[in-house]
């Protein structure tokens, strides 16, 4: 009753036919939203609703499960419209240049107003040169300065005449400079002639001259004033000209804005600071040229433009983003410099915008182990998560290694979703060890990973397939073809009534399949492409899967599915070379003697064993206590090993078949060779199932396929893991026609009897018989040999 083996129908649940009505996944709907998240789709659902801070997302889930595309999917369906978007621009802050101001503006109209800002600054570039080359303006301009002209020369006029009369000269010194000298005739004295004069005749020239001295100080110090009123009257007239040229421009525009504050005002201190900079629109020297094309920019005075920071179009949605590089400048942004001239120059004009800054009024998605890779990041962005503001901070500032003058720009106010996606183990990390990431973070979407396979999630499966294919442009699959794709999904789940959910094989399947199909020059994919892309996958990958059963087929590697052997069994594991999985078979073998009752675990002696593999060592000798050593201890020491194993062992996987390989030691009886063991037992001898199954199943097949098929080799499963079966097609074909088999059992006990089937030992009670005669043999021994000892001690 407990040695029979399990159907071929066991081992595999196909696809049923009639499930899936259709010829090909051209006639199939895609799948609307996102297939087998419930739970996920609940929580996303609840924080778009939740409008408090600290209502941020983490996205829990193994890697390849497609997490970022199905919340943007979802985020696209039901996020509300662009009601809480907003165009951002920065312009320049007059009176303190080093705080740019930042415009909120409806959106559509942060480009708009850069474009009508740069219209109007072209206008004025064009129109205030004119103006001021105007004929008008000229003779006003000279009036003014032949007025000044005049009083000059007329003040120095009459100092020179009143010279002349007390025989001093008024003389030129220095451009705007003058001097006073002794005069000869109507010509300076010489200093040779002056030297001639008697000393009475110089000095009275020269008290003379202290006196005009005084006087031209006088009159230049009146020169002076009447100059600085004559730059003022001058510059009243450019302003007004300005004024003039400008004025009826800028109102256009400020009544294109009248509703926007703002810009009114931005606009007012525009006219202001053009008319005290009236030359930045006359100024055409190479300098400025080459300034202009060192930023990149027209010649237009970069004072008044608008640095539309952040825009949107009218119908634009609310902005899903996703950060793929999350670095500190990404992110947050930058006020960038430009060298010129051997001088580093920044302006308002150069503040870059980050994510955090597009995705405003909306969802940023960042992978968080790349996040905290990144330095500074984390700390950054829990920072704006708690202020609500989003400010442009130079990160060497933030890291205080350079006390270099740099820009402040104003903050703008948060308004965005942060949802972060990783695995369970990064979850765990920052809820460990960050005390502010539950606060931050209050929204777990905790996506599966497997969903149950009924006949309508294979219908869904099917839309989803067809999905993908729409999605990215390959051949449509015709019904045998989704049917095994379906197939592969359970093995991939390892279990006949789930699905995986793991977007990102089912794409790379279609990929390959679709490849398949086209080198065959088919019209749509089948069965066979399928199945050639899953050959063509494990051939890539089988590098290192072909040199471990080289060595099995060589001889290299001792093993045997023949016979019967006392205290060795073949175990099953499975290794992993990143890309591909496969079972392998081990020689395990034991060894008994006189001893005290322990069991030398050599692996773990040699530390090549996991804890795992302790722990299920431990519980294998609690059951063999159990057995036997309810009279007293067993007086037989054992030793067991994994022969021509030389990398770690882990996992209790390997406790059934180690236990079988130690009765077999102790009883001396041999065990079957063509059957190998997988599973795990409790302190009760209960089996109990282990992952890997179809694996390790697979990998002795292959190993039993080498050395040649008998008809009597097979594989003694836990019988939980029956569910679990989805074997590969050769193994299934050898099962069919008897030449392979897969038993399934409830306890150590009904191994045992596998093993024994060809021995004349009627059942295990006999085998436990056996050993137990054996311990009584050794007690026996052993107190003999005690006796001696125990007399010369009296």
């Amino acid at each position: 009753m407990h040695t029979k083996s399990l159907d071929h129908s066991d081992l595999y649940r196909p696809c049923d036919p009639k499930s899936l009505r259709f010829k090909t996944t051209a006639s199939l709907a895609s799948l609307n939203g996102i297939l087998g998240q419930d739970r996920a789709k609940d929580a996303l659902s609840f924080a778009i609703a939740m409008a408090e801070s600290g209502y941020n997302i983490f996205a829990v889930g193994s890697s390849g499960l497609g997490k970022r595309t199905m919340i943007e999917r979802y985020l696209a369906e039901h996020s509300a419209g662009s009601g809480k978007l907003s165009d951002w621009c920065y312009v320049n802050s007059f009176e303190d240049p080093r705080v740019p101001r930042v415009l909120r503006l409806p959106v559509g109209m942060g480009q708009k107003l850069k474009n009508d800002v740069e219209q109007l600054l072209n206008r004025l570039y064009k129109n205030i040169p004119q103006a001021f080359e105007n004929e008008s303006y000229f003779e006003r301009s000279e009036k003014l300065k032949n007025e000044l002209a005049q009083r000059q020369e007329k003040a120095l006029s009459t100092i020179g005449r009143s010279a002349r009369r007390q025989g001093v000269s008024l003389t030129i010194a220095t451009p705007g400079g003058y001097r006073l000298v002794a005069a000869d005739g109507d010509e300076p004295m010489s200093a040779d002639v002056f030297s001639a004069l008697s000393e009475e005749a110089q000095l009275a020239i020269e008290a003379k001259i202290v006196k005009l001295e005084k006087r031209l100080r006088k009159t230049l110090r009146q020169l002076a004033s009447r100059e600085q009123d004559y730059a003022e009257r001058q510059q009243q007239l450019n302003e007004e000209v300005a004024l003039n040229v400008s004025q009826h421009l800028i109102d256009s525009v400020k009544e294109t804005y009248r509703e926007q504050k703002d810009v009114v005002d931005h606009l007012d201190a525009i006219q202001k600071d053009i008319l005290k900079n009236i030359d930045l629109f006359l100024d055409d020297s190479e300098e400025a040229n080459a300034l202009a094309a060192a930023t990149m920019d027209n010649k237009l005075p970069r004072r008044y433009q608008i640095n539309a920071f952040v825009h949107h179009d009218k119908n634009e949605s609310v902005p899903i983003l996703v950060e793929d590089n999350p670095n500190y400048h990404n992110l947050f942004g930058a006020v960038e410099n430009i060298t010129f001239k051997g001088t580093v120059f920044t302006d308002f004009t150069l503040i870059r915008p980050g994510s955090v800054h597009r995705a405003n009024g909306g969802y940023l998605l960042i992978d968080a182990v790349k996040l905290l890779e990144q330095p500074f990041v984390w700390e950054a962005l829990k920072r704006l998560m708690r202020s609500g503001k989003i400010g442009i901070h130079a990160l060497e500032k933030e890291i205080s290694i350079s006390g270099t003058i740099s820009l402040e720009p104003e903050s703008i106010p948060a308004d965005l979703k942060i949802i972060l996606f990783g695995d369970r183990d990064t979850y765990l990390l920052l809820q460990r060890y960050d005390p502010d990431f539950i606060e931050l973070f209050k929204v777990v979407a905790d996506f599966e990973t497997e969903i149950d396979r009924t006949e309508e999630t294979q219908l869904q499966y099917a839309r989803f397939i067809a999905g993908l294919i729409k999605e990215k442009g390959l051949l449509n699959c015709d019904r045998p073809a989704v049917m095994k794709i379906i197939e592969q999904s359970a093995r991939d789940a390892a279990h006949q009534h789930k699905l995986s959910l793991h977007a990102a094989d089912v794409a790379n399947l279609l990929r390959e399949a679709n490849y398949c199909a086209q080198r065959a020059s088919h019209k749509v994919i089948g069965l066979e492409d399928v199945k050639q892309a899953l050959i063509n996958a494990k051939y890539r990958a089988g590098r290192i899967r072909d040199q471990v059963f080289e060595g099995i087929r060589d001889g290299a590697t001792m093993l045997s599915t023949r016979g019967a052997t006392v205290g060795q069994v073949n175990a099953l594991s499975v290794l992993t070379t990143g890309d591909q999985e496969f079972g392998v078979t081990s020689r395990l073998t034991a060894t008994t003697y006189f001893g005290d009752g322990s069991i030398v675990d050599i692996e773990r002696d040699v530390k090549l064993a996991g804890a795992i593999h302790s722990k299920g060592m431990m519980i294998l000798k609690a059951y063999l206590s159990t057995l036997f050593a309810q009279d007293g201890p067993i007086p037989l020491s054992t030793s067991l090993t994994f022969e021509q194993s030389y990398h770690e062992v882990d996992g209790d996987s390997a406790s059934m078949a180690e236990f079988c390989a130690l009765i077999s030691a102790m009883s001396g009886m041999p065990v079957r060779q063509d059957l190998a063991i997988t599973g795990s037992m409790n302190q009760f001898g209960d089996a109990q199932p282990i992952g890997g199954v179809n694996e390790k199943i697979e990998g002795f097949f292959d190993t039993c396929r080498l050395q040649g098929l008998t008809g009597s080799q097979g594989v003694i499963i836990p019988r939980q893991n029956a569910r679990n079966l989805m074997l590969a097609d050769e193994v299934l074909a050898a099962c069919k026609e008897g030449k392979f088999h897969v038993y399934a059992v409830d306890r150590v006990e009904h191994v045992l009897e596998l093993l024994l089937s060809d021995t004349s030992v009627p059942g295990y009670e006999e085998v436990y018989e056996r050993v137990r005669n054996r311990i009584a043999k050794m007690r026996e021994i052993e107190k003999t040999h005690a006796e001696p000892a125990s007399a010369s001690a009296i």
